[in-house]
């Protein structure tokens, strides 16, 4: 996938554990995870955002585009 998602990267930089911003975000630890493991086909910019607030960040720190 040319899309990686550096959300592990973002909550060791913030050392906020995945339960607390799933917590702060208001979204199920599951759903968190497969966005972390980068098996998610899509999320909404409401939660791209509410992650963002959360850790602190801008979209592009969480996403990376790697082209081929």
């Amino acid at each position: 996938m040319p899309i990686i998602v550096n959300l592990d990267v973002m909550l060791a930089k913030r050392k906020m554990a995945l339960s607390e911003l799933a917590e702060k975000v208001d979204i199920t630890l599951p759903n968190l995870s497969i966005l972390k493991t980068g098996k998610a086909k899509a999320i909404r910019f409401s939660t791209l955002e509410a992650i963002c607030h959360a850790l602190e960040c801008q979209p592009g720190d969480i996403l990376e585009f790697a082209g081929e």
